[in-house]
């Protein structure tokens, strides 16, 4: 059922007619041509059944044209041997435009040292690409994973922030610090179920007014503020263990792993078209179509 703060029917009302914002027209991916699952860096992982990886460059082909079927292109970091999961783009960084106009990317520290080399990887390729490399000043036990915790909100204006499996609240206080600086507000949410330890798996601004969750993820006191901000629109554990949520809305379509009965009625609801994307190979690693792809001014 469709949650919302004290006045949903104005928050849909205030966005009636408005669309994405056009600051985001690309995604930023990496073929997974060296993809495996020779460790388990999260609690999704399923070290026992191996990567078939033929098919899994089968279906990051499919989302890839998915992603240009409804007009976004796509550009591309080169894959690297021994970084097997660099196909997660989400996770490395946190990219947008400011005020000004000017595209910026905050790169990452993740909490998995396999993962940090990627980082450079990523951050080399924005420099190339005209990006300012804005780096924050985190101590070693602070991290902050990139567009795994950190969503555009569909204004394009504020920033969803999650904290807890993986971003350290000091690493998100000193993004929103730097984020306020540009302009940007950010709402800092704490995330409770180890299962979900990116805020990614759990939320996914849906429409202008309205946000996909699953409930359970969030600390009570971070859903009551997520219900003032937006309205919620609700699923299952069992539909977020699918992935439900780690779609991406854009352009009037939302590009999804499963179309559970729920998720169509919610789409069918808002107007929005579901893509039906088949990404089983990644999903063992625990990611799908938000982990794959990072979206780009």
């Amino acid at each position: 059922m469709a949650k919302a703060g004290s006045d949903s029917n104005h928050l849909r009302n205030a966005c009636e007619g408005e669309s994405r914002p056009g600051k985001f027209t690309r995604v930023l991916m990496s073929r997974p041509e060296h993809f495996s699952l020779s460790e388990s860096v999260n609690p999704l992982s399923r070290n026992s059944a191996p990567i078939n990886l033929p098919l899994a460059l089968t279906q990051w082909e499919q989302l890839s044209t998915n992603f240009k079927q409804v007009g976004h292109q796509v550009s591309l970091v080169e894959p690297c041997r021994g970084l097997e999961k660099k196909c997660f783009a989400a996770t490395q960084s946190f990219a947008g435009v400011d005020h000004e106009g000017r595209p910026f990317v905050v790169p990452s520290r993740t909490l998995h040292r396999s993962r940090r080399d990627e980082v450079e990887h990523f951050t080399r390729w924005y420099s190339r690409h005209g990006y300012r490399i804005v780096e924050l000043d985190l101590d070693d036990e602070e991290l902050l994973e990139g567009s795994g915790d950190l969503l555009w909100n569909y204004d394009g204006e504020s920033i969803w922030a999650g904290y807890g499996p993986r971003s350290t609240p000091a690493a998100i206080d000193q993004f929103a610090a730097l984020m306020g600086e540009m302009g940007f507000e950010v709402r800092k949410l704490e995330l409770v179920d180890p299962r979900f330890f990116h805020l990614n798996l759990c939320l996914t601004p849906l429409a202008p007014y309205a946000l996909l969750i699953y409930p359970g993820a969030f600390a009570p006191e971070t859903l009551a503020r997520i219900r003032r901000h937006a309205q919620t629109l609700e699923i299952s554990r069992e539909e977020a263990l699918q992935f439900v949520c780690n779609g991406v809305s854009v352009n009037g379509y939302y590009i999804t792993p499963r179309l559970t009965n729920r998720l169509e009625q919610i789409l069918s609801r808002e107007g929005i078209k579901p893509i039906v994307v088949e990404l089983s190979e990644f999903q063992k690693a625990g990611g799908s179509v938000a982990s794959l792809k990072i979206l780009l001014p």
